[in-house]
């Protein structure tokens, strides 16, 4: 497809070719007019000094003088000559130009009828002015007609010269206008040059996003632009993140079912842990595939009761860690409920709790309360706990704080992207006497 550059100028220097055209047929008309209307008015001025010269007697003879007003007409084969008609519709009388010359044969005009034509003789154009008088005497009235004509040699020559020097103005005019109509254009598209080089930049990896000052018109487009690049790149990210926190969902069941294959237990056991974690492990799929495409919580989601779920995690992650026996407390209300998605708050809490138990020793303490704005969540442990300049960064992707346990280290950062997607709030801090408090504080809706 043709540039958008290529495709303004072609349009500009079209409209510019017909402008210039236009102009100058224009002015071609308009000098012809006033050319030709000079050329009346002089002929005009010629034969009334003719009409000055002839006089009539009384029988209505036309007498003119040998030395004319306008020596033009005594020139033999000058370019201007007269004639005049009289009442008898001849040639009363021809100036020495008109000479060996062809005179067209013409009627009487009427008194007061004037006449500027164009006529052609002997293949020749001139221009012939015609002026029809009553010459009055005290005999009587006599009609007369004056005739000037003048060949359009020089007229001719005028219009050639006038239409050589317009045009060539003109070209000349055309010329500097292209010029600068193709500077203003390539002054007026530089933005969209830059944004070209920008997004070129960005496609190859160099920066990443549109970054210039562009005017009003180009703003919008350039903000649709970075939106459209920010929201693939969270989209990606987000994908990545399902990934990763799929594998770790996935750990959990995968240690149980594990821990069932080396465990002593009767067949029928085996079977049902099989089953459950089978049925654990399609769910979590499910909600990780749900939870990469969407991101937040939804009107409809109805409320789910804390304490059920916490019951159901408790038992799961017992069989997970089934060589720790951990003393667990829990004090929640039964009545508390959240208006949250359900693979939300597994996965938050499953999370929270693997690791209570992951570096507990003996106590594990699960505490919910309920106000007006929130519902609070703790959990603590009697492990070793976080040191608080560790606190910022275990939160991050990939970081754990004790690189000698196993783990990717994603679970609390998982904890903190579902709580900020709901609005709350996690603080971690030291449990006293030993361990960690990870409190939750989720909005009561």
């Amino acid at each position: 497809m043709i540039s958008l550059n290529k495709r303004i100028l072609l349009s500009a220097t079209g409209v510019l070719l017909i402008f210039i055209v236009g102009i100058a047929l224009a002015l071609d008309r308009a000098f012809y007019d006033s050319a030709r209307l000079g050329v009346q008015d002089r002929m005009l001025a010629r034969l009334l000094m003719l009409m000055g010269d002839a006089e009539v007697d009384d029988d209505g003879n036309l007498e003119m003088p040998t030395n004319l007003l306008d020596t033009e007409f005594s020139r033999p084969n000058a370019s201007t000559y007269a004639f005049i008609i009289d009442h008898k519709k001849t040639i009363a009388w021809q100036s020495t130009s008109a000479l060996n010359k062809k005179l067209p044969e013409l009627p009487l005009l009427n008194r007061g009828v004037k006449d500027f034509s164009d006529i052609t003789l002997n293949d020749k154009s001139y221009f012939i002015y015609r002026y029809g008088v009553a010459w009055t005497t005290e005999a009587g009235s006599y009609p007369l007609t004056f005739n000037v004509i003048t060949d359009t040699v020089l007229f001719d020559a005028q219009i050639e010269r006038y239409r050589e020097d317009l045009w060539d103005w003109l070209s000349v005019m055309a010329v500097l206008l292209l010029i600068t109509q193709m500077l203003v254009l390539r002054w007026g598209l530089q933005p969209m040059r830059r944004v070209s080089i920008e997004l070129s930049a960005i496609e190859s990896g160099k920066q990443e996003n549109v970054d210039g000052i562009y005017p009003s018109e180009l703003k919008l487009l350039t903000d649709s632009i970075n939106s459209l690049i920010n929201h693939e790149r969270k989209q990606q990210k987000r994908y990545r993140n399902a990934l990763a926190d799929l594998a770790h969902s996935l750990k959990t069941p995968l240690a149980i079912l594990q821990g069932a294959a080396t465990v002593q237990n009767n067949q029928q056991d085996k079977e049902r842990t099989v089953r459950e974690q089978i049925e654990r492990m399609d769910n979590i799929i499910q909600y990780q595939l749900r939870r990469a495409a969407t991101a937040g919580s939804s009107p409809g989601m109805r409320h789910i009761m804390l304490h059920s779920v916490v019951d159901r995690i408790v038992k799961t992650v017992r069989k997970a860690y089934h060589d720790k026996h951990p003393e667990i407390s829990m004090a929640l209300d039964k009545d508390i409920s959240l208006r949250i998605d359900e693979g939300d708050l597994m996965e938050l809490l499953g999370n929270l709790i693997d690791n209570a138990f992951k570096w507990s020793k003996q106590q594990i303490t699960l505490s919910a309360q309920q106000d007006q704005e929130h519902v609070i969540i703790q959990i603590k442990d009697d492990g070793p706990g976080i040191q608080r300049h560790e606190i910022a960064s275990i939160l991050e992707r990939g970081v754990r704080a004790d690189q000698s346990i196993p783990g990717h280290g994603i679970g609390l950062a998982i904890v903190r992207d579902i709580i900020q997607v709901y609005g709350g709030d996690l603080s971690i801090e030291q449990n006293i006497p030993t361990g960690a408090c990870v409190t939750v504080y989720l909005k009561n809706r």
